[in-house]
């Protein structure tokens, strides 16, 4: 039987941006991009693999130099920081603060590791990182963007990593993951449980 909303739930306009009354679960990465004889990082939090193939893409903008970069270079890498590397992903936001001075030396004192097959730059010492191919920029979201790429090279680090023979719930609690509760704010998350899937569900 339906029933209507109770009480409990307050509309919101939708004739300007719904998404800072409320919050949502995200995950935080930092995209690393091709910037003339330097580099770029990025934090970013609309970020998702797209279907269950080897393609990942997040949010952007032509006004960030992250999108024509990325447009100009045809690649970037992706890097999962750790919790306590949250001051790190925040750092390298630096250059989008409107004071130009500086920044690019900001990026340039991040601990960073060079990608394998593509020229962007990863944050050291994050959990995971890919190297993707620019597969198709979709612009028209209003003045946003959808990049995604073809993940070329993946790398995990050897505690994340999920065999059969560990505990996953152990594994997650040892060794926390980072989630950005947007808009601002972030959290550890160590306590997981196995989802009820229904009987003979396949992903």
């Amino acid at each position: 039987m339906e029933r209507p909303l109770t009480t409990d739930f307050i509309p919101l306009e939708t004739e300007t941006p719904i998404w800072n009354r409320f919050f949502t679960v995200a995950p935080l990465i930092v995209v690393g991009s091709k910037e003339g004889q330097g580099y770029d990082l990025a934090p970013k939090h609309m970020a998702t693999p797209l279907g269950h193939k080897n393609y990942f893409g997040f949010v952007c903008t032509p006004l960030h130099s992250t999108y024509h970069n990325i447009k100009a270079n045809g690649e970037f890498s992706v890097s999962f920081p750790l919790p306590d590397q949250t001051i790190l992903a925040a750092l390298s936001a630096t250059p989008r603060c409107g004071t130009p001075s500086g920044n690019k030396e900001i990026i340039k004192s991040i601990p960073t590791l060079k990608a394998t097959k593509i020229d962007a730059l990863f944050v050291e010492n994050s959990y995971l990182y890919l190297e993707c191919e620019l597969y198709k920029i979709i612009d028209g979201f209003d003045e946003y963007s959808l990049i995604s790429g073809n993940v070329v090279a993946s790398f995990v680090h050897k505690d994340y990593l999920r065999v059969s023979e560990k505990d996953e719930q152990d594994q997650i609690y040892r060794h926390p993951l980072l989630a950005y509760l947007a808009h601002g704010r972030f959290a550890s998350v160590s306590e997981t449980y196995n989802f009820p899937y229904p009987k003979d569900f396949k992903l």
